[in-house]
């Protein structure tokens, strides 16, 4: 007798194939800020219509698609946040993580459609792909794209930035410093959640403003402090622990192996080194997330890819880290650290 056979279904394919409909609906929302209008107060199609500038003919469908994602409800004809829209996607607020979103509608939703291109010829399909400057370069060359892109890796980082504030044996340690530091989330959680702490943000100089404004703002600016450099070309602060927060996937292998040698001889003996990003379970089949997200380093950079636990350890080993492990944050996030 034959074993029977599971059901056919095409259902998550043709979900999954389709998916870019419901990724567009939600960025357009958050590019005309639906969610930061709707946290003033709940509004009727016609209210919400006119204040948004959206023709008559597509109000309706978006909204409502809108409800049916689950983005939106709607009761007695009025449209309002959910609590997680409210939460996270509303400007107004400090919990505000639609940067990344932002960033994903004006850059990487044109350029992942590029992506058969790049997966057959191995080069990235953003702005350096037409001969423009490379990623980093363009973003750094116009102060209101640079911000947008800070706030963005504020944005995604966040949570994992506030586990790691609580999460690692901060007590055993005096200093730290955030490489790469971007607004300052890391570093400006770490302060905040440990008094004893004194913390440096080392970043390019024109990090500085947008860095100081915000550790400014979270009254820290008497134990944070700015130092400017290349990660590339300077050598790293000297501290208890560095750490690198969304940094090295960026790179190819030689330059991922020069950065964890370089936080290998700015720490002292016993001092840490904290290197997170989406890291990629060690049977890569799990973390689609940080699967993907070294696709989106195909499209970015020239070498960058995300890696496992266990590759992170093997380049910890040999610049001479002598204990290691891979610890959980949140979401698809982990954090490799290494005792020197």
């Amino acid at each position: 007798m034959s074993t029977p056979q599971p059901a056919l279904n095409p259902e998550y394919i043709l979900q999954t194939g389709l998916a870019f409909w419901a990724s567009k609906t939600l960025l357009s929302a958050i590019e005309m800020e639906v969610f930061t209008e709707l946290a003033k107060h709940p509004a009727d199609l016609d209210t919400l219509s006119g204040r948004l500038g959206l023709h008559p003919r597509a109000a309706r469908d978006f909204f409502d698609t809108l409800v049916a994602l689950g983005f939106l409800a709607r009761n007695d004809g009025k449209y309002s946040n959910t609590p997680s829209t409210d939460v996270f996607l509303d400007k107004n607020k400090p919990s505000y993580l639609g940067g990344i979103l932002e960033m994903a509608n004006n850059r990487l939703y044109p350029f992942w459609g590029n992506l058969t291109t790049a997966l057959r010829t191995g080069l990235p399909q953003n702005e350096g792909a037409h001969g423009g400057p490379d990623m980093f370069a363009a973003l750094y060359a116009d102060p209101n794209r640079l911000k947008e892109f800070l706030r963005a890796m504020s944005g995604i980082s966040h949570g994992a930035n506030m586990t790691i504030a609580v999460k690692f044996p901060w007590a055993k340690y005096k200093s730290t410093a955030d490489i790469g530091t971007a607004q300052g989330d890391l570093i400006v959680q770490v302060a905040k959640a440990n008094p004893h702490l004194a913390g440096t943000g080392f970043d390019l100089p024109e990090v500085a403003p947008i860095f100081e404004d915000y550790v400014a703002a979270n009254g820290l600016a008497s134990r944070v402090q700015f130092k400017p450099g290349s990660f590339f070309t300077d050598p790293l602060p000297k501290t208890d622990v560095i750490m690198m927060g969304h940094i090295l996937h960026d790179w190819n292998l030689d330059e991922k192996k020069m950065l964890v040698r370089k936080a290998y001889e700015a720490i002292p003996e016993g001092g840490a080194f904290i290197a997170y990003d989406a890291i990629i379970d060690d049977d890569r089949s799990k973390n689609a997330f940080g699967l993907m997200m070294s696709l989106n380093m195909l499209i970015e950079t020239p070498g960058g890819f995300d890696y496992t636990g266990g590759d992170c350890i093997g380049w910890m080993k040999e610049a001479g880290f002598r204990e290691m492990r891979v610890e959980h944050l949140v979401g698809p996030d982990s954090m490799v650290i290494g005792i020197k």
